[in-house]
């Protein structure tokens, strides 16, 4: 995959783009990346990337002339290739849509800046909107980290078992449940048995079971649009009258 970052602050992208999984993406050629100044399409002796609103107002407005001029001059303008901005007022980031952008060989993001971008860019340029959640950042370079970590973790290779991303939380829908390491007791705590008795379908089973029970009492949103099986509506069935019961014990209840 390759992906163009626009940004005013390419500075900000060292360490979260050089470390970890992102550096060996890019080690293993699964991943080209390339930062580029939108200051750099400015064509005054101060850079100006900037401009007071029309129409009055606090902040500032990012120009449409560079960001435009940067964008056709890197994205081919015959290739599908998505030109993303971040903004609070794009849709919604979930997993399902890191999917679908690791589907593609190149994708391009536009970080705004300040009190936003000049409307006109994302008429000429801009072909979707992301925001990663419903608050306002100062910029969109952190956004931007992360759809590009969550996206590039999907691609063959790059966890190493070519199913590993499987079984992360919202793969399936759910949350993931506990996991347990060494050692088996830890200030009095144990590792549940059924992990240490090496019987794969218990083991299964058993997560299984945990990845529900803790998206019902953490999210239990996610339980509307996820894939159940009878077993699994069995099972919340009966933490449902777990719940129940609970609630009658307790004073008041």
């Amino acid at each position: 995959m390759h992906i163009d970052i626009f940004t005013l602050f390419p500075d900000m992208f060292t360490g979260p783009l050089t470390e970890s999984i992102l550096k060996r993406a890019q080690e293993m050629g699964k991943l080209s990346l390339r930062l580029h100044d939108i200051r750099s399409w400015t064509v005054d002796k101060h850079n100006t990337a900037d401009d007071t609103p029309y129409g009055g107002g606090g902040g500032m407005i990012m120009k449409p002339e560079p960001i435009v001029a940067a964008v056709e001059d890197i994205v081919p303008q015959d290739a599908d290739v998505p030109v993303i901005l971040l903004s609070p007022q794009g849709r919604l980031f979930t997993q399902d849509i890191a999917y679908q952008l690791s589907q593609n060989e190149h994708i391009a993001l536009v970080c705004g800046h300040y009190e936003g971008i000049d409307e006109r860019v994302i008429e000429l340029v801009i072909t979707d909107e992301i925001s990663i959640g419903d608050y306002v950042l100062t910029g969109g370079e952190l956004a931007a980290m992360i759809i590009v970590d969550a996206v590039v973790r999907l691609l063959p290779g790059v966890l190493g078992a070519p199913d590993a991303h499987c079984y992360d939380s919202h793969s399936t829908g759910l949350l993931e449940g506990p996991h347990y390491t060494r050692p088996p007791m830890f200030h009095g705590l144990p590792v549940p048995d059924v992990l240490l008795s090496g019987h794969e379908a218990n083991i299964e089973k058993w997560r299984r079971q945990a990845s529900l029970r803790r998206t019902w009492q953490r999210r239990p949103d996610l339980l509307l649009t996820a894939e159940l099986s009878k077993d699994d509506k069995a099972f919340l069935l009966t933490l449902a009258q777990e719940d129940i019961e609970q609630r009658g014990m307790r004073p008041g209840g």
